[in-house]
């Protein structure tokens, strides 16, 4: 392990999908980046505009993650789940971070998944869909706006 930008990482690993996203390496639908963070829609969200949030640093679990390497990741979701009132019309959204146990990545992300009432979500029972050829492009391009606004 290493201190970079004042949080205890780990050598990027190339398995790690958000370090290849974050270098341009692999293709996702980007919908906000800034110097430190990322956010891009979950190609297997539980509702359609659930988005991921992370640093571009490497790091692997909340616990690793400075305070001040922190702030600005969540500054990210923060915006983000404003975002998806606005553009998708939901009506809130639920926000969960994982660590170890059920992190199907090794890299520090935050879900930012859009909700409404009387949704069907229940428990920690995440059923995941696919977005329709078109249809994640779509999404992204509202929450982006929405985020410009």
């Amino acid at each position: 392990m290493r201190l970079q930008n004042g949080a205890v990482t780990t050598t990027p690993d190339a398995r790690d999908i958000i370090c290849r996203i974050a270098a341009g390496d692999l293709d996702a639908e980007i919908v906000a980046r800034s110097d430190q963070a990322i956010a891009f829609l979950d190609h297997r969200p539980v509702f359609y505009g659930h988005t991921l949030v992370a640093p571009l640093h490497h790091v692997e679990t909340l616990p690793e993650i400075s305070p001040d390497a922190l702030a600005p990741v969540m500054e990210l979701v923060q915006r983000v789940a404003a975002a998806m009132v606005s553009a998708l019309g939901a009506q809130g959204s639920f926000v969960a971070v994982n660590n170890t146990v059920s992190q199907s990545i090794p890299h520090l992300h935050v879900h930012v998944v859009p909700r409404t009432k009387g949704d069907g979500l229940k428990g920690f029972f995440w059923p995941r869909r696919a977005y329709a050829a078109g249809q994640a492009a779509a999404y992204a391009t509202r929450l982006r706006d929405a985020l410009q606004a």
